[in-house]
């Protein structure tokens, strides 16, 4: 009942947990109202299916990870910080984070202007971070922030509060960035996703910024949804309409208001104002999973789960990692998954 599986029968999408999205924040900085916090987390330590821990490898090197701003509320992207890794040796792995602004923003590609380069990933419990101008980044392993009694959802939403990602990991690339670069202050809608290159081509994996949305799709439903964007989500109203229908009691025009105030798939975010999720960014203490059983049950719902006491009060907001790793030999890739030259 998370995106933290938003692929095939709770697997992972193109079952590769690197590009797994999970959690998608965003928040004014602490004391510094120019700046701004986004974090986005990928690939859980442990999977559901097949169940187990997850590669310690933690971000993929044929992949790109971007962060989408819409600046004025057509729901396409304006702005773009594309983010790429790759191996150095077999013990270490750097980032690289482009921006790009303009009609570029909204295709498929890794051009841009590089912001950050050589950022090194994260692989214990130290927080190694890289500061670049105004920009500050971390990238690697830290506690999962996310929340949620899992087993309860899966049993009829029989809920007893325990989490089953209170003792989980996940990859995080926090970024610290000046409001000035994202607009200015106006109110944007955030998101982000994960591509994969694939036969000489760049192919989207996962798409999201709201938790908890891909669970009651079909494969071939959810397959289309996670390769779509959000200006596109109007189509998935009648399908998300038709479930909360009988999962909620609604009546047809109500099912209908429930489903159009989880799409488009979109994170508001004004960094003018405070943040509280759902209204305005998102921070890692917001119940989020609950917001959704509500619309879900039509009805308040709590699964007596809440947030997890390892957060930072500072850059990089997430805990230290549960368990420090370090990099298994490098992953087998087939061949029209080997990554382009960064």
């Amino acid at each position: 009942m998370t995106h933290h599986y938003s692929g095939t029968n709770f697997g992972f999408p193109r079952g590769d947990a690197r590009v797994n999205l999970t959690d998608l924040f965003a928040f004014p900085k602490p004391g510094n109202a120019g700046k701004s916090i986004i974090i986005m987390n990928v690939h859980p330590s442990h999977g559901l299916n097949p169940p187990g821990p997850t590669t310690t490898e933690p971000f993929a090197p044929e992949a790109l990870y971007e962060l989408r701003v819409d600046t004025n509320g057509d729901m396409m992207a304006d702005i773009a910080y594309r983010v790429r890794f790759s191996r150095n040796g077999i013990e270490a792995m750097t980032a690289t984070v482009r921006r790009v602004e303009g009609p570029e923003a909204a295709g498929k590609s890794e051009e841009g202007k590089v912001i950050i380069q050589g950022a090194p990933v994260s692989m214990g419990r130290e927080a190694r971070i890289t500061e670049s101008g105004a920009y500050r980044l971390f990238a690697g392993w830290r506690s999962d922030p996310f929340f949620f009694d899992v087993m309860g959802a899966q049993n009829n939403m029989q809920f007893t509060g325990t989490d089953f990602f209170g003792d989980k990991d996940v990859c995080s690339m926090a970024l610290e960035l000046p409001v000035s670069d994202i607009g200015g202050g106006v109110s944007l809608n955030l998101w982000h996703r994960s591509l994969l290159w694939i036969n000489g081509g760049w192919v989207q994996a996962d798409r999201g910024a709201r938790p908890t949305q891909t669970p009651f799709m079909t494969s071939a439903e959810k397959e289309a949804y996670l390769d779509g964007e959000p200006a596109q989500d109007e189509r998935f109203v009648p399908m998300f309409a038709h479930v909360l229908e009988h999962t909620g009691g609604y009546t047809p025009e109500g099912a209908k208001a429930a489903a159009k105030s989880l799409l488009p798939d979109v994170l508001p975010y004004d960094p003018k104002m405070q943040s509280a999720y759902p209204g305005n960014g998102r921070r890692p203490t917001d119940d989020s999973k609950d917001v959704f059983l509500t619309v879900y049950n039509g009805r308040l719902t709590w699964d007596k789960t809440g947030p997890h006491t390892d957060l930072l009060n500072e850059f990089p907001y997430l805990g230290a990692p549960h368990s420090p790793r370090t990099f298994e030999a490098k992953m087998p890739q087939s061949k029209e998954m080997v990554a382009p030259t960064p």
